[in-house]
């Protein structure tokens, strides 16, 4: 159940350039290493619930605990040799010499910008895949994944062509208003980013996720489940039609379960893999899918921009103070004469990329709280739909927390740091216990 991170906050450029390729393979090939989820939600307890709802059989939980390190190492490595990939291009002067080397290719400037950019998605792009090729070789050994080489490695083309593509060009526009705007262009930056957000939210369910996996309507195939799936909508008011309802043939590449809304507008709609409705029962299934009509209902899409749009505007402005030391500090010895140079503009992009690190736990934060009200939301919008949403709702998470093999005790520090999501256990954990209609009550969201 995922209301999808990258569109949550978008901290660097190289988030909201590149994440639309690189995040969507992410969420449909299952969690990136550490990001399962984490978040303390107190129990709002009206009856007994067991001590630990969320449990694993045993050589399941031998195969998570190893797994969830691996995981965690994957992904601060992966952190960690990003930032260094940056600083080598920067302090080995490889950087200044893609730029003279893309000035001799011709004389148009615009065109020495492509070349330039266009390698350096090329340079990140392999620099990343022994780390990632390693994190699917371990997906595949713990039978979370099931895709390919072949097919997996198509997919890290498709990225790269779609950074090359859509990234190369608005990287290029970045570095323009950088070089008009030697003083302001931190602004200038921000005002462009978010529209930029927003048409990436609106195109992205129609033109990047086709890309990487096949979708069609759930009615399709489902059209039993469907007719449940309509008395949640009854309940919750929400405008989800069968036809934005949609089946991702997530099958073919993982056993991981899942669903998530996207899009905004004409293009928003509700997404659940093939996994999640063929392997779990449908009472667990309506569960999932008002989890999702929270994100609806309680507008966390258009909430998680206007997010954005605050944070963005105050990273930035630190983010340019930052490149802008760093070129007056090192640019004699990087050969970095200007920020407006392309060169210099990847001082920009390193800033950014430590400041996307150092605010993920903020980022997270921010993610967990609307995953965990969308959780109260869809345990409240099945009642009297199922016969014991409590034990529904425990029962989902188990299936989705085994079927990720999610480490039943994560650390508070992991939770903290990497976890986008509530654990599976401190989700399992809330649900066992709230009920609030014991007693006369009635629910956060619904009265009865």
């Amino acid at each position: 159940m995922t209301l999808k991170p990258h569109l949550i906050l978008t901290f660097t450029l190289v988030t909201l350039l590149a994440g639309l390729a690189s995040a969507q393979m992410a969420a449909q090939a299952g969690p990136a290493p550490g990001q399962t989820a984490p978040a303390a939600a107190a129990p709002s307890s009206s009856k007994d619930g067991p001590a630990q709802a969320y449990t694993l059989p045993p050589d399941k939980l031998a195969k998570a605990i190893v797994l969830n390190k691996i995981r965690l190492t994957l992904e601060f490595a992966g952190t960690f040799w990003g930032l260094a990939v940056l600083w080598l291009l920067l302090s080995t002067r490889a950087a200044a010499g893609l730029e003279r080397w893309a000035q001799r290719v011709s004389l148009r400037r615009w065109i020495q910008g492509v070349v330039f950019f266009a390698v350096f998605f090329v340079i990140t792009t392999l620099a990343d895949l022994p780390l990632s090729a390693i994190g699917h070789a371990v997906s595949l050994h713990y039978t979370i994944s099931v895709q390919g080489w072949l097919s997996w490695f198509g997919d890290v083309a498709k990225g790269l062509g779609v950074n090359m593509a859509v990234g190369t060009m608005i990287l290029l526009l970045f570095n323009w208003v950088v070089r008009v705007s030697p003083r302001g262009y931190w602004i200038w930056a921000w005002v462009i980013t978010m529209p930029l957000i927003v048409a990436g939210v609106i195109a992205e369910p129609v033109v990047i996720d086709p890309l990487f996996n096949k979708f069609e309507p759930l009615s399709a195939t489902h059209a039993a489940l469907v007719g449940k799936l309509e008395m949640v909508v009854a309940r919750t008011g929400t405008a989800i039609p069968p036809e934005r309802m949609f089946l991702m043939k997530a099958s073919k590449k993982t056993n991981g379960v899942n669903a998530y809304v996207t899009g905004l507008g004409s293009t928003k709609r509700f997404v659940m893999w093939d996994t999640l409705t063929d392997r779990m029962p449908d009472d667990e299934v309506l569960w999932v899918f008002g989890h999702e009509s929270g994100h609806y209902v309680l507008n966390h899409i258009p909430k998680g921009i206007a997010i954005s749009a605050v944070s963005i505007f105050i990273v930035f402005w630190a983010c340019a103070r930052f490149a802008e030391w760093m070129v007056r500090r090192f640019g004699p010895r990087w050969q970095i004469d200007s920020m407006a140079s392309r060169a210099g503009f990847l001082t920009l992009l390193f800033a950014l990329s430590i400041a996307s690190f150092l605010l993920e736990p903020a980022s997270n934060a921010v993610s967990r709280h609307f995953e965990h009200e969308a959780d109260v939301y869809g345990q409240e919008a099945i009642h009297g739909i199922v016969a014991d949403p409590q034990k529904t709702a425990v029962g989902a998470l188990n299936d989705i927390g085994a079927a990720w093999l999610e480490d039943p005790d994560p650390s508070a520090f992991v939770e903290f740091w990497t976890y986008n999501h509530p654990s599976t256990k401190n989700r399992a954990n809330f649900a066992a216990h709230y009920d609030p209609w014991a007693n006369g009550g009635h629910g956060r969201f619904f009265d009865k």
